[in-house]
């Protein structure tokens, strides 16, 4: 079941911050990264943040957030994470799926490290195409992804 998350609530804060950690520790292997901003970002901006958060919840147990920016004309995935202990149960699928369905956009967008193979090869099944690749000041080189909406011209 996936379900918005009300991260200006503290418990649910928590959580959110929970499944971020775990996700991106794996993250951070795959990628050789020493210093990683997303392990660095504090509960306070979980809890401040105006961006959507949705979770996935399997057993009533949060195991998968996706974290969205939706504008007029397009949609950016923002984060997409999983619980480690659920990884390569299709939860990501799940929620990119649900960004596709709950978003009406012409464009939708989302950016990983190169390095990052289980994430590029998630958003090629979908249809995404790389667009830019730029080295980052924390040394690690990411990648970005577009996908137009068909049904717009």
């Amino acid at each position: 079941m996936i379900k918005r998350l009300e991260n200006s609530d503290l418990e649910i804060a928590k959580k959110i911050y929970s499944v971020f950690q775990s996700s991106y520790k794996v993250e951070a292997k795959l990628l050789k990264a020493v210093d990683f901003p997303p392990l660095k970002r504090p509960i306070d901006n979980f809890i401040n943040s105006k961006t959507l958060f949705f979770g996935y919840l399997k057993n009533e147990e949060l195991s998968g957030v996706v974290e969205i920016s939706h504008y007029k004309d397009y949609t950016h995935i923002n984060s997409l994470v999983v619980e480690p202990n659920f990884f390569r149960q299709g939860i990501a699928s799940s929620l990119i799926e649900f960004v596709f369905e709950t978003f009406e956009s012409k464009l939708f967008t989302v950016e990983t490290g190169l390095e990052n193979g289980p994430a590029k090869e998630l958003y090629r099944k979908f249809g995404f195409r790389e667009v830019m690749q730029w080295d980052t000041d924390h040394g690690v080189r990411k990648i970005k992804f577009e996908l137009r909406n068909k049904n717009d011209g």
